[in-house]
C-alpha cells in the first residue's frame, strides 16, 4: 500500500506563486490554459511533453508525480475527435483516455496533490437529454451511441474524483465544456470535429475553385460552440479564489461538476453558411444525408457557472474568423 503524505498547503485555491502541472499542454485546450495561467501571472507551470512523459505508461507518470512538488493539476490530456474519429476507433477512444486518466489521477493522489481539475466533455450527457443540459442529467438516460466510448471514458473520469475525494478528502473537481475550437485544433478531415473541418473544407474547395462542398448529415443538429480562450479564462477563474464558492455548494465527499458554454447554440447548416461566408466560399453546399448526424442538440445549461459571476467574451463570429486567419497563417508557414 503506498503511503499517502498530504501537503501542508491544502488550499481550495490556487495563486499566482502555485506549481500547476498542466496535462496535455501542446493540444489546444491545455495550450490556451497554460496561455491564461500566464496571463494570470503563474510561472510556475510544470509542462511535459508525450516524448518526456508518455500518460499511458503509469511507471513513468507515478515516477513524474513522486519527484515534483505539485500544488495542483489540469487534466486536459486526451484523445478527442468528431464523429468519423469516434466510429473509426472506438476501442483506442474508451482505452486511451481511461488509461491516460486513470494514471494521472492516482499519481496526483499518491503523491499528495489535493487539487485537481478534471476535463470532460458535453458528450456526456444523455443523447435525447432535455435541453439545455445540467449538471444533475448525467446518468439519466442512454448515450449518443457514435461517441459512447469516449463519454465512457470521461464519466469514469468523473466518478474516480468524486470517489477519490470521498475516500480520501481530495478537492478534485469536473468541467464539462462544449464544443471546442480555436487555435492549435486539428484541421484533419477525418478525425477533428465539425468546426475545424468544415473550415478545411470551405477554404481547399475555395483555393480550387470548386462549385460544391459535401457535409456529412442533414444540417439539422444544433450545437453549441465556445472558444477555447473562453474555455480556459473559466477554468482559471474556477482554479482562483471562486473554488471555495465551489465547493460550499457541495455535500462532502462529492465532485463539483460544472458546466462551461455560453449558453446560445446553432444548427450544422447555420454552421456551414457562416464559415461559407467567412472563407469566401462562392460554391453550394451539398448535404450527404446518408451520414450520421450525432446527437439532435447539445446546449448546455451554464447557470452554475453564471451564478459564480463569469461569461464568455468572444462571439461565435468573431472567434471563427481569428481561427481561419490562424488556420491560413499555419498553412502559410
Amino acid at each position: 500500500m503506498v503511503e499517502l503524505h498530504m501537503k501542508e498547503n491544502d488550499n481550495l485555491f490556487i495563486d499566482p506563486g502555485s506549481i500547476i502541472y498542466v496535462a496535455g499542454h501542446t493540444g489546444m485546450v491545455g495550450s490556451a490554459i497554460t496561455r491564461r495561467l500566464r496571463q494570470g501571472g503563474n510561472n510556475n507551470l510544470l509542462l511535459r511533453s508525450h516524448t518526456e512523459l508518455d500518460l499511458m505508461n503509469q511507471g513513468a507518470v507515478h515516477l513524474f508525480f513522486q519527484q515534483q512538488q505539485i500544488d495542483c493539476v489540469v487534466l486536459a490530456a486526451a484523445m478527442v475527435g468528431g464523429i468519423m474519429a469516434n466510429s473509426s476507433y472506438p476501442a483506442d477512444f474508451i482505452y486511451q483516455n481511461l488509461v491516460m486518466q486513470n494514471n494521472v489521477i492516482h499519481g496526483a493522489w499518491q503523491s499528495g496533490v489535493n487539487n485537481l481539475v478534471f476535463l470532460g466533455s458535453s458528450c456526456i450527457y444523455p443523447r435525447l437529454a432535455s435541453q439545455p443540459m445540467k449538471e444533475e442529467y448525467l446518468l439519466s438516460g442512454p448515450l449518443e451511441p457514435t461517441n459512447e466510448p469516449y463519454a465512457v471514458a470521461k464519466i469514469a473520469g468523473i466518478k474516480m474524483c468524486e470517489a477519490y475525494n470521498r475516500q480520501y478528502g481530495t478537492k478534485y473537481f469536473a468541467v464539462m465544456p462544449t464544443n471546442l475550437y480555436g487555435p492549435g485544433d486539428h484541421y484533419d478531415l477525418h478525425n477533428s470535429h465539425v468546426l475545424p473541418a468544415l473550415i478545411r473544407k470551405m477554404s481547399e474547395a475555395k483555393e480550387r475553385g470548386d462549385d460544391k462542398v459535401i457535409v456529412w448529415g442533414t444540417g439539422t443538429p444544433r450545437r453549441e460552440f465556445l472558444h477555447c480562450d473562453d474555455l480556459a479564462d473559466a477554468v482559471v477563474f474556477l482554479l482562483s479564489s471562486e473554488r471555495v464558492k465551489v465547493f460550499a455548494s457541495f455535500e462532502a465527499g462529492g465532485v463539483p461538476l460544472i458546466n462551461i458554454g455560453c449558453g446560445k447554440d446553432i444548427s450544422i447548416r447555420e454552421l456551414a453558411d457562416l464559415i461559407k461566408n467567412i472563407v469566401g466560399f462562392s460554391g453550394t453546399i451539398e448535404w450527404d444525408k446518408d451520414k450520421p448526424d450525432g446527437t439532435p442538440r447539445k446546449l448546455l445549461d451554464i447557470t452554475r457557472l453564471q451564478e459564480l459571476g463569469w461569461k464568455p467574451k468572444v462571439s461565435l463570429q468573431q472567434g471563427i474568423q481569428t481561427t481561419y486567419a490562424h488556420y491560413k497563417s499555419g498553412l502559410e508557414s
